[in-house]
């Protein structure tokens, strides 16, 4: 009688285990790699068949009308089930302001990373050509990264990807901090949407 009751108390647990993703059930750890990229051809829209590359650049504004402009791309590794922190990062890129500055910054620390969704394989009915990565690796979400720019100052680097399958609420492009400024009004009108005829302000992001 006793077995009878635990095997069907084990039922429903099965059961929930059938539905639950095998991704939700496992809870790894995420690789993701994160590039500024150029987008070819442009405009892209009506989108023929589409090139990602690497060797964009993405610009933000700060409340004194400076803009800052970077290059850049990288890894890191977000921790299973927290989204949190972690030093497993490589990368960087380059930075110029408006004002003349020039330099260099290198990623330290992943803040947070947050997973929105797998980006369409077809863009436009168009299969996609990928330069930076796997065509079925690609995602929207947001990455925070702290940052060291090569003039000594410090930084937080936030990476917005609003791709193809994206849900709303994602700016695409770079927002970040150097030293006190803020740099947060994303290029693009509206703010964080890239205009159709300029290869800028675009990013990607590879789950692994």
């Amino acid at each position: 009688m006793k077995i009878k009751r635990l095997a069907l108390l084990a039922v429903p647990i099965l059961a929930l285990a059938a539905v639950v993703p095998f991704s939700a059930a496992a809870g790894g750890a995420q690789h993701v790699s994160w590039d500024i990229v150029s987008v070819s051809p442009i405009p892209i829209a009506p989108p023929p068949p589409v090139t990602f590359n690497p060797g964009g650049d993405a610009a933000a504004q700060a409340p004194d009308g400076e803009w800052i402009t970077l290059t850049g791309s990288g890894t890191f590794v977000a921790p299973a089930g927290s989204n949190g922190g972690s030093n497993a990062v490589t990368g960087g890129g380059t930075w110029t302001t408006s004002t003349g500055g020039s330099g260099t910054y290198e990623v330290k620390e992943l803040v947070t990373w947050e997973f929105a969704s797998p980006q369409s394989l077809l863009i436009g009915g168009f299969p996609v050509t990928d330069n930076t990565g796997e065509n079925t690796e690609r995602a929207n979400g947001t990455a925070v990264l702290r940052i060291e720019f090569s003039d000594g100052q410090s930084g937080v680097l936030t990476v917005g990807c609003h791709g193809p399958g994206a849900p709303a609420g994602i700016f695409e492009g770079i927002a970040t901090t150097k030293g006190y400024k803020t740099y947060y009004n994303v290029a693009g009108t509206p703010p964080g949407v890239p205009l159709p005829g300029l290869n800028t302000g675009r990013t990607l992001f590879h789950v692994h």
